[in-house]
């Protein structure tokens, strides 16, 4: 009876069905960006839930204007996601509340050896790594070939680019043709936010100034209005006046359309426009306007928050991200530079000869500059955005500059100079 009784307890262990342990969600933050990206991201998060029974992703999308404000409120909150989406220099005013984790332990230096230097000092605050990019980014001027050929504009290179007095020439050439309406188009209808910033302060560190002296991201005294700024303001303003450029652009199609001869923008456009205009379509660098070409660089990128319960999960997530198979289905939807060098160099576009190759020696060749790493960044932006928005509708370049030089400054005195908490 014994052994009957055993076996049949046993009998009833191996009917018992075993249950699969319920998979641990990863919420995550991301901007509602362009539909492409979205659809990139969406794709890749299908294909991690798909991909494994440990966690699932869990998105959240928030919209990109009101980006960081949601964020900050979500902290407040303690409310934060385990993976947060955000644009590269808001990153030290992140790290520097407490909102983020440190992932060094988690990046492996073969991973590490593979991800664009410049990924990896946008993604470093005070020596720690706290954000990886899929894809890194890069500014230069989509133009019309034709146009260009009809105006007699010399195409520039890398090693030849345009100086201020020929761009200048170029600009009133261009806007000499039959069927352009603007020489240049300034994507002024993305409106003023981050993309002002982005845009055109590397213009302005073209000219020779910048947003903050970077000695000790103490002061912006004399870097951002001094004679350089006012420079750069003035001659913006003239872009304007001129009517070489709109600031009430009527759609984004400007230059598909034919109505304007170039373009300054990013590659994420290369789609859309080499759909337009096909072998009509030539990127050139950034022009020199006196003190060395300068283009933009970083992009939105991800970090683990330290209200997120299972880290190790969120990192699951990020490095399946940046799987090159996955970074993949992202750069080549959206336009974008892939962060992982070894995906960089198999990608035919930005090859030697490659339609967006420019992009590529601007980025290895010192012309990039990285936006201010400090806390203040969300100031300062903001600040320069509002001066580029009055100077561009007419208003006093040197005014302009001031206010945004006080409020900046004004901001770092009241956070004791944002010295390491």
């Amino acid at each position: 009876m014994k052994r009957i009784g055993l076996l049949l307890i046993l009998a009833l262990l191996v009917a018992v069905p075993v249950f699969a342990q319920e998979a641990a969600e990863i919420e995550l933050f991301f901007h509602s960006g362009r539909g492409e990206e979205r659809d990139a991201l969406n794709a890749i998060l299908v294909n991690f839930n798909e991909s494994q029974s440990d966690y699932v992703a869990v998105a959240k999308e928030l919209p990109e204007g009101s980006y960081t404000d949601a964020v900050n409120a979500a902290a407040l909150a303690n409310e934060l996601p385990c993976l947060l989406d955000f644009d590269g220099p808001t990153l030290y005013s992140f790290a520097y509340r407490g909102y983020m984790l440190p992932i060094d332990d988690y990046v492996s230096d073969e991973l590490k050896a593979d991800i664009l230097p410049s990924i990896i000092e946008q993604g470093t605050y005070n020596g720690k790594l706290y954000s990886l990019g899929v894809f890194e980014s890069g500014l230069a001027i989509w133009g019309n070939k034709q146009y260009l050929e009809t105006a007699g504009v010399r195409i520039p290179t890398i090693d030849t680019p345009w100086t201020l007095d020929e761009f200048n020439a170029a600009l009133e050439a261009l806007s000499q043709v039959e069927g352009v309406e603007y020489a240049l188009d300034l994507k002024m209808n993305y409106g003023q936010g981050e993309w002002f910033t982005y845009g055109f302060s590397p213009i302005l560190q073209s000219f020779g100034g910048d947003l903050i002296n970077r000695e000790d991201y103490q002061s912006a005294e004399g870097v951002l209005n001094g004679d350089a700024g006012v420079a750069f303001g003035e001659w913006f303003q003239s872009l304007f006046t001129n009517g070489y450029t709109t600031a009430t652009p009527p759609d984004d199609n400007l230059f598909i359309d034919g109505k304007a001869a170039l373009s300054f923008v990013g590659h994420w456009e290369f789609n859309r426009y080499s759909a337009a205009l096909g072998d009509n379509l030539v990127l050139i660098p950034m022009p020199d306007f006196g003190s060395g070409p300068a283009t933009g660089n970083g992009s939105w990128n991800w970090g683990i928050t330290t209200q997120c319960a299972n880290p190790d999960g969120a990192w699951a997530l990020l490095e399946f991200m940046l799987q090159p198979d996955q970074m993949t289905i992202m750069t080549k939807a959206a336009g974008t530079i892939p962060s992982r060098i070894s995906v960089l160099e198999q990608d035919a576009r930005f090859a030697e000869g490659g339609p967006m190759n420019v992009y590529f020696q601007q980025l290895f060749g010192g012309v990039a500059v990285p936006r201010p790493q400090t806390p203040a960044y969300p100031v300062i932006t903001a600040e320069f955005a509002k001066a580029i928005d009055e100077i561009a509708k007419g208003g006093d370049v040197q005014a302009a500059l001031d206010a945004a030089v006080d409020a900046i400054e004004r901001n770092i005195e009241e956070n004791n100079g944002y010295q390491a908490q």
